[in-house]
């Protein structure tokens, strides 16, 4: 037998055999010849939707740090408000207990009043991704929630600083009702004369004033005493930019490159008379010098809320402010889906 039939032989035996050993145990033969597959796709990255969003620094931002996920209908107000004033900016409400990214759109739809909002997005507060490359890390690291008496509070004041250090915009309290656009990019508000709030601020992304905020944050930290975090830390910053922060008449001051805007741009009913907002007024206010309305939530111990029918001012703010929450809540229908 020639040495080419020989091979010819052998290669037909070893066909044949493979082919039985397939039809035997269905074993494809070869198989760890095949190319591999192609490397599974990177995990999806929770904070890079929101970058995109934000991406032209001109979103508004609301945040929410308990895992409470059907929000009070003043936090609805707030957003439809702030979405209609807003329309061609991103309005988005992070959310601590929204966990999963992929559920985004249905927890929107679980919030109806808010739904058909196509500039309105919701995304989780991860606060450890959003402090990570921050001052506000290893603080983060370190603090302990159970430990903290102001623990909601705190948290959220070093969220806005560290989001509004990141992607820019307007941060505002989500008892804050929006009537007109605010003019002013790089503005804080006087809470009143001499004193700054930190309920609502806007700074271009990565702006030096955000970048302090969370720099005295962490080293004159005070977790135990309210608002120390908060408008005593932007005023503390904001003198580091101006000589005076005494505000008169209607003027805002300009401190640098930032305006410090007029109580009465967010703060025409200041916080001591907080009930006149769920009262009736003979003349209702038209409040012709603000942006937006302050309610002053925290002070609301009595958890007094809109009622349809009751005339207050409260009331006439969501008629025309938030209509489509304020025609739900006359229906009588469910705000939540």
């Amino acid at each position: 037998m020639s040495k080419a039939l020989s091979c010819f032989t052998l290669l037909m035996f070893m066909f044949m055999a493979c082919g039985f050993l397939y039809r035997i145990f269905n074993v494809q033969p070869f198989a760890h010849f095949q190319w591999p597959l192609p490397p599974a796709p990177p995990s999806f990255s929770p904070i890079s939707p929101a970058q995109n969003v934000l991406r032209d620094g001109n979103g508004i931002i609301f945040i929410e740090t308990t895992d409470r996920m059907k929000p009070p209908s003043l936090v609805l107000c707030a957003i439809e408000s702030a979405a209609r004033v807003y329309r061609h900016r991103p309005v988005v409400f992070f959310m601590e207990g929204l966990r999963d990214i992929t559920a985004m759109r249905d927890t929107l739809k679980r919030l109806p009043t808010l739904s058909s909002f196509h500039n309105v997005h919701l995304f989780p507060l991860q606060m450890e991704r959003l402090f990570h490359g921050t001052p506000l890390g290893p603080w983060y690291e370190k603090v302990n929630p159970e430990r903290e008496i102001y623990w909601t509070h705190v948290s959220s004041d070093g969220c806005r600083l560290a989001l509004i250090w990141r992607h820019g915009g307007i941060y505002m309290d989500t008892d804050i009702i929006s009537m007109r656009p605010i003019p002013d990019v790089n503005f804080l508000a006087a809470q009143s004369s001499g004193v700054s709030s930190n309920g609502i601020f806007g700074l271009t992304p990565q702006n030096t004033f955000a970048w302090k905020g969370m720099e005295s944050f962490v080293q004159n930290y005070r977790g135990a005493e309210w608002g120390h975090q908060g408008p005593q830390l932007f005023t503390r910053v904001l003198k580091q930019y101006c000589i005076t922060l005494q505000i008169q008449s209607m003027e805002d001051v300009k401190c640098s490159d930032i305006s410090f805007l007029n109580p009465m741009r967010f703060y025409p009913i200041p916080y001591p008379s907080w009930r006149r907002y769920f009262e009736v007024w003979q003349n209702v206010p038209k409040f012709n010098h603000s942006y937006a309305l302050h309610l002053w939530n925290f002070m609301n111990k009595e958890q007094k809320t809109m009622v349809p029918g009751s005339n207050t001012l409260v009331e006439h703010l969501y008629q025309l402010y938030c209509p489509t929450l304020y025609g739900a809540l006359k229906r009588n229908e469910s705000i939540y889906g």
